[in-house]
């Protein structure tokens, strides 16, 4: 299968056709969480390869599936330009945050990196299944917000790949309509996945042959989405995220499990 999918000089060491297949049906899965909720697509992909996989060739495999599908999801919504202005003194101190986290990373030990992510996984889903909606903050504690905010998320981001924490509840709490709320997302992914790509790039943690495989994984990944976006219209929202953050509860506890016990 490998043969077939990637040719022999552009397969990472160590991996086997079982490794590729196990990636392809991760993103797979991932790219259709992503279609449905708008979002996942990272927090889905770490949690599932986290148990199989090095956490740094997990984060450089998730580089052009985001970048694709989150770009896609960032022109669609008919509100790039306010979006983009409401979100940019967040995603500019995102910049020196993500760098930061990439420093991390590159020095950090995998399985301790692994296990700070299933505990921001499971911060997250246990926060997202308490609290429906975080309140709005008034638009003068926004600004002062905004960069704290970006910061911590890019640092958290530069060594974990998620971005979840503090920044989608942040952008949770800052009211956008549900389809603004997507795009907003698909706008502030895209940028903080471009800034980590080139700063993984720099730390040489994002080898010709981790990129090869993350352009193989981005066709699962745009087909998940598209049949996710079908299923969005006919499915319970509420029904939805309760499953996926249970889910996702499960399989954080289990990364921090292994990391640490």
């Amino acid at each position: 299968m490998l043969d077939s999918v990637l040719p022999p000089h552009l397969v990472p060491d160590g991996w086997t056709s079982a490794t590729l297949a196990l990636a392809m049906a991760v993103f797979l899965l991932a790219g259709l969480i992503k279609g449905i909720a708008g979002a996942g697509l990272p927090t889905v992909a770490l949690a599932l390869l986290a148990l199989a996989i090095d956490i740094k060739a997990a984060i450089a495999l998730l580089i052009v599936p985001a970048l694709v599908t989150n770009i896609w999801q960032g022109l669609t919504g008919g509100a790039f330009a306010p979006i983009a202005r409401r979100l940019a003194p967040m995603l500019l101190a995102s910049v020196i945050g993500i760098w930061l986290g990439v420093e991390i990373l590159a020095v950090g030990d995998a399985k301790v990196l692994a296990g700070i992510l299933g505990v921001i996984l499971l911060f997250y889903a246990a926060y997202s299944l308490a609290t429906p909606q975080i309140p709005p903050p008034s638009p003068r504690l926004e600004l002062w917000l905004s960069a704290p905010v970006g910061l911590t998320t890019g640092i958290l981001f530069g060594f974990t790949g998620s971005f979840l924490v503090p920044g989608v509840l942040y952008m949770q709490a800052l009211g956008f309509k549900r389809d603004h709320f997507v795009q907003a997302m698909g706008i502030a992914f895209s940028f903080s996945t471009f800034v980590l790509w080139m700063f993984l790039a720099g730390n040489g943690l994002f080898s010709v042959q981790l990129g090869a495989v993350s352009a193989s994984v981005c066709v699962p990944a745009l087909i998940g989405m598209v049949i996710g976006q079908k299923l969005r219209k006919g499915m319970s929202e509420a029904l939805f995220r309760r499953a996926f953050f249970i889910t996702l509860l499960g399989l954080s506890l289990y990364i921090v499990a292994r990391a640490f016990l």
